[in-house]
């Protein structure tokens, strides 16, 4: 049983048995970077039409654009958090 063990163990992510894997991860950055780029866009534009809503006393937009604020946040923290969580998986994996 303890050769089974250290035999599982050792078990790690093997990127070469996916073609075209290097590509396949340049992709994913790319669009990570645009997801990212596009929730920063997202996030200024919503701040400032919550101030102009706000200044102008318009609640309905400043409602619409908090919410707007909120979800360019949440996408951002989950595009970045899955980049974290990846590489934490697959450091991890590789040092079992």
């Amino acid at each position: 049983m303890p050769g089974s063990f250290a035999l599982a163990a050792r078990v790690g992510p093997d990127f070469g048995g996916v073609g075209a894997s290097g590509p396949l991860a340049e992709i994913v950055g790319a669009l990570l970077t645009v997801v990212l780029v596009v929730s920063v866009a997202m996030l200024v534009v919503c701040a400032i039409g919550w101030a102009i809503a706000s200044a102008s006393g318009n609640y309905q937009t400043v409602v619409r654009a908090r919410g707007g604020l909120l979800a360019a946040m949440g996408a951002a923290a989950l595009a970045g958090g899955g980049v974290a969580w990846m590489n934490f998986l697959l450091r991890t994996g590789s040092s079992l």
